[in-house]
């Protein structure tokens, strides 16, 4: 007789298979995504940063965000907290995994652009302004936390200013012999598609990575339940990496496709809608604050990729051409991090 999908929890055997089927749905949906994206960037004329951080950022973020509510509905908050600050780790990470794969010169030299810049300075404000509301008074109005609020604004008002910052910017990346302008070119038989075709296809194939998530979320829940592991090393590190496949993929896929600046955008983007995945806990949970639910170990998740963010727009902006072991210094930093992180967690 097959297992009942609605009672939690699973046993060990399903939820690893959960994991793997849905993890599969990801990464095989973020390779289409990038393909996608990358037409309908050139199409719509937004170019591969604003685009790849909006567009792409939601669609490999819908998993994610399923995982969040899912878990904080559950009456699993520091599940799904640590999930959202867990997933922007790895997906920072997978910035050193793409520039492994650009050979030439470190990624963070090629794909050096004002947005990119700026979408990391957002990501710093959102992240900040969680910690602040960790830290701030518990009250909430209609059970959503007013740093809830102001993470929305801020998203909002820094979309506005980073959209505004390309009509006359008074700041650019030098170009070098290195750099991969952001241009359009050919995309073989999409170029063909109509842009209602091409966004159809977006939309559906973000509804599979989303409904991967919700999987994960369950899945994630019942390991959580039967093997006593803790919420926050099962939402940081195994939800985390799952949450991060669809930014890795897309990354390395956008790298080999001669778009560095979709790569990194994609992770940036991201990752500031998945620091948004918070206020979709918040809202989900309501038994109180999100953020004061969150625990020792979720607040140091979340310090983690506040100071690897950090080190990715510093890369961005020292643009060192080559560095350690074929990476920058910022790769080196970032894949240290998070295997500090992990072992902190774990043990």
């Amino acid at each position: 007789m097959p297992p009942d999908l609605t009672s939690l929890p699973w046993p060990p055997g399903l939820s690893i298979a959960v994991f793997a089927v849905a993890g599969a749905l990801t990464v095989l949906g973020s390779i289409r995504l990038v393909t996608l994206g990358d037409t309908l960037a050139d199409r719509t004329g937004w170019g591969e940063a604003f685009f790849g951080a909006v567009f792409f950022g939601l669609a490999t973020s819908l998993s994610g965000i399923v995982m969040t509510a899912v878990a904080a509905t559950s009456a699993q908050p520091e599940l799904g907290y640590s999930n959202a600050v867990g997933g922007i780790a790895a997906q920072t990470t997978a910035v050193a995994v793409a520039d492994a794969f650009h050979r030439r010169v470190n990624l963070e030299h090629a794909a050096a652009s004002l947005p990119n810049v700026l979408f990391g300075a957002l990501l710093i404000a959102l992240l900040s302004l969680a910690l602040l509301g960790s830290f701030a008074p518990g009250a909430t109005v209609i059970g959503v936390h007013p740093a809830s609020l102001a993470m929305i604004g801020c998203y909002v008002g820094g979309l506005h200013l980073i959209r505004r910052s390309g009509a006359s910017p008074l700041w650019e990346a030098v170009a070098t012999t290195e750099t991969l302008p952001d241009i359009p070119h050919a995309h073989g038989s999409l170029d063909r598609r109509s842009p209602a075709w091409l966004w159809s296809r977006f939309v559906a194939v973000g509804l599979v990575v989303a409904a991967g998530g919700w999987l994960i979320a369950l899945a994630a829940e019942s390991i959580v339940v039967s093997t006593g592991l803790s919420a926050g090393f099962v939402g940081a590190i195994l939800m985390g990496a799952v949450n991060a496949l669809p930014e890795t993929v897309t990354a390395v896929a956008a790298v080999r496709r001669g778009a560095p600046t979709l790569a990194i955008a994609a992770v940036l983007g991201g990752n500031s809608l998945d620091a948004l995945n918070l206020v979709v806990g918040d809202i989900a949970y309501r038994e109180g604050s999100i953020y004061h639910a969150a625990g020792r170990e979720e607040l140091f998740v979340t310090a983690s990729a506040l100071f690897m963010t950090t080190v990715l727009l510093g890369g961005l902006l020292v643009r060192q051409a080559c560095g350690w072991g074929r990476l920058g210094f910022e790769g080196v930093l970032l894949l240290a991090s998070y295997a500090a992180m992990t072992l902190i967690l774990a043990f």
